[in-house]
């Protein structure tokens, strides 16, 4: 039987519809490929091999021909995805570029059948090649617009995130903790930062991140003049970009030993910091895996640069501004403290964080003619140089009033009737507290202030709730307003801390809370006055946010380790002819027991003309007080209190008159005398020395 063999069937049609179909391949771009996965040959057609960029005669079949033709970083990832496929039983398709005579790089797309033996071993591969580069191109462009936009987004990023993170900053370091944190650096996608500032001809390095500390070590403060990048980078007003380790070699020999330790390190920026047209510092910054710098890139640094000498000049501003304020506040407040045995004292004085940072707050303490210690704290409304100023001449008032003997109640009284004639439109609170320091009989008087904190021997700590008056400078001139005062004892061991308002206020909480918190910081504090002063201020600081100054006073007693000072006082009344007697008798007995005999007939004689003078010019009692001027020494001190603020004066007498001739004796006999006004009189005072033998 014959096979019938109609039109468009047997060898030759197919043979003809074989080659309409490579025609149409080729037209469109394509070819076939045969590849024998057992011998490894592959097979391409004409246009296969004009897909791969082969002349004819030029492929040999290997696959390693194949691979050289192709992308070399892009090979493993197409040798996985092609044995992926032979192991899952699948086809394959991808995308992979090869590499033209011209030396261009064409796109193509390659799509694979694999064919297996019985037993699904892969034994051939067939398959169609075809040029993708148009159709990639439009992707290319749309990723290249991606990309562009990605780019140029974080490079905005890494403008905002540094503008973010030294938008809060105040200080100098401030701006250097901010710009070297690890986050911001991450952010930079940079391997390590450091900040320099210029310093008289010198870079002096502030800050740093990533970067071993042998180097800032060796090149703090390096001259301007040195070949560095940071100094390069002042010098020319230019940002420094290197790109290689070759080159930073070359361009800073003296950092070759440093090298190793930045071993991945492949590019570097460094940019100078200019300020109203003045360099004020640089900032480096290193980049791993990177080899160049993207134009785009070089301007965005550019910028950085600009931001970061911005905030950097703010900061320079107001350290300037805060250490004038500073310094000024400090020579408002007094140089030293009083030298108390039994007594120990610490003052702090904190400038609130705000711009200027001069306030009105301040801390005092003297001691008075009778021993006793006066220990005030204030604050005058406002921060500005008025409350400087008018702070200055309040505590010098208070300092006067105290110093003349006033009682704590009237020199509250007389501070404020001052205040109020200076007519500043200012007023103040205050708090002053006197304390004797061998009975611990402590008076408080309050004007408008914060309540004093005691914490006892035992640590149980209570804020005294003390009476007050107005603050100081709320009354008329010439009115005296009542200052109740409140009496208590400071045992041996007891702390009393005397503060401003800035020390517990916060803007956003209740001043209860304030309270409660200071409380517990005194409470659990260390026992030193000095430590517990260094600790109340770190402790509330972030609390307060230091929104305000802050005047601290702490004074602790101690523990009695030996007998009160000796001291004899007598009172001696114009009506009592005897009390002179009595009085020359109980300081011949005082002398003896301090070893003082030899002082007796001068010492009499001396006291008896004080004594007389005060009775008879005051017509009122006095009171004579006498004591070694420190214990077991060879000196003796005599004083006489009156009530008459009149001082004596010295009047020439003549052989015929019966007075004038106390205080010639008093000058010719004593070692040193003098008047000290009281706030209700005065003291006359002598001195006298016991030769030594």
């Amino acid at each position: 039987m014959h096979r019938f063999v109609g039109p468009g069937s047997g060898p030759d049609t197919r043979g003809r519809q074989e080659a309409a179909a490579h025609v149409a391949l080729a037209v469109n771009g394509m070819g076939t490929f045969t590849w024998d996965v057992v011998a490894g040959v592959m097979h391409y057609d004409e246009a296969g091999l004009a897909v791969m960029g082969f002349r004819p005669g030029e492929f040999d079949g290997s696959l390693a021909a194949l691979g050289e033709r192709m992308v070399p970083s892009e090979l493993p990832d197409i040798q996985e995805l092609v044995e992926r496929a032979m192991r899952e039983r699948s086809d394959f398709s991808l995308y992979f570029r090869v590499r033209r005579p011209t030396g261009r790089l064409r796109w193509t797309h390659t799509q694979g059948h694999i064919v297996r033996d019985p037993e699904g071993r892969p034994t051939r591969v067939i398959g169609i090649i075809r040029d993708a580069s148009q159709e990639l191109r439009a992707v290319d462009q749309t990723e290249q617009l991606r990309q562009a936009r990605d780019d140029r987004r974080r490079q905005a990023d890494i403008v905002g995130h540094v503008s973010d993170a030294l938008v809060p900053t105040v200080t100098v370091g401030d701006v250097a903790e901010a710009l070297t944190s690890s986050r911001l650096l991450a952010r930079l996608g940079a391997a390590s930062i450091v900040l320099g500032m210029t310093d008289n001809g010198r870079m002096e390095l502030v800050g740093s991140n990533g970067v071993h500390q042998d180097l800032i070590r060796d090149f703090h403060l390096s001259r301007l003049t040195e070949p560095l990048p940071l100094s390069e980078a002042v010098r020319t007003r230019e940002a420094v970009f290197v790109t290689s380790r070759t080159e930073f070699v070359q361009r800073y020999p003296a950092l070759e030993p440093y090298l190793t330790r930045f071993a991945e390190a492949s590019a570097a920026v460094y940019l100078p910091l200019i300020a109203q047209d003045t360099p004020i510092g640089a900032v480096g910054l290193t980049y791993h895996g990177a080899a160049r710098f993207t134009p785009e890139e070089r301007t965005v640094l550019t910028a950085l640069g600009k931001v970061i000498a911005q905030a950097l000049q703010r900061a320079l501003l107001y350290d300037q501004e805060h250490e004038l304020a500073a310094g000024l506040q400090t020579a408002m407040l007094p140089g030293s403290l009083p030298d108390v045995p039994g007594l120990h004292l610490a003052t702090r004085y904190r400038p609130t964080r705000a711009r200027g940072g001069i306030g009105g707050d301040w801390y005092d303490a003297l001691t008075l003619p009778d021993g006793r210690i006066a220990a005030v704290v204030g604050d005058v409304q406002g921060h500005d140089v008025t409350a400087a100023a008018v702070m200055g001449q309040l505590r010098i008032a208070l300092r006067a009033y105290a110093a003349e003997g006033h009682p704590p109640t009237t020199v509250m009284a007389r501070a404020s009737a001052f205040l109020a004639e200076l007519d500043t439109d200012r007023f103040a609170t205050c708090l002053l507290a006197l304390l004797d320091p061998h009975t611990g009989m402590t008076s408080v008087v309050r004007a408008g202030h914060p309540d004093p904190v005691l914490r006892r021997a035992d640590r149980d700590t209570v804020r005294l709730d003390t009476p007050g008056g107005l603050p100081l400078g709320l009354t008329a001139p010439g009115d005296q307003p009542a200052y109740p005062a409140y009496e208590t004892v400071l045992d041996p061991g007891a702390t009393l801390v005397l503060c401003t308002d800035g020390l517990i206020e916060a803007r956003s909480a209740d001043l209860d809370e304030g309270r409660a918190r200071l409380l517990d910081a005194v409470r659990g504090g260390p026992a030193s006055p000095d430590d517990l002063a260094d600790h109340l201020l770190d402790t509330m600081a972030g609390y307060t946010g230091e929104e305000d100054d802050v005047a601290l006073l702490v004074l602790k007693r101690s523990s009695p380790e030996a007998a009160p000072a000796p001291r004899m006082e007598i009172t001696l009344t114009l009506a009592d002819a005897e009390s002179l007697r009595t009085a020359r008798t109980a300081l011949r007995e005082a002398l003896h027991e301090w070893s003082l005999e030899g002082l007796g007939d001068t010492a009499e004689l001396l006291a008896c003309e004080l004594a007389t003078n005060a009775l008879l010019h005051t017509e009122d009692n006095a009171t004579l007080t006498a004591r070694p001027v420190q214990p077991g020494g060879r000196s003796l001190r005599l004083a006489v209190s009156d009530s008459s603020p009149a001082s004596p004066r010295r009047r020439a007498a003549t052989e015929q008159s019966t007075s004038g001739r106390g205080l010639m004796l008093v000058e010719e006999l004593a070692t040193g005398w003098g008047v000290e006004p009281r706030g209700n009189g005065k003291t006359v005072w002598c001195e006298l020395t016991l030769e030594q033998e």
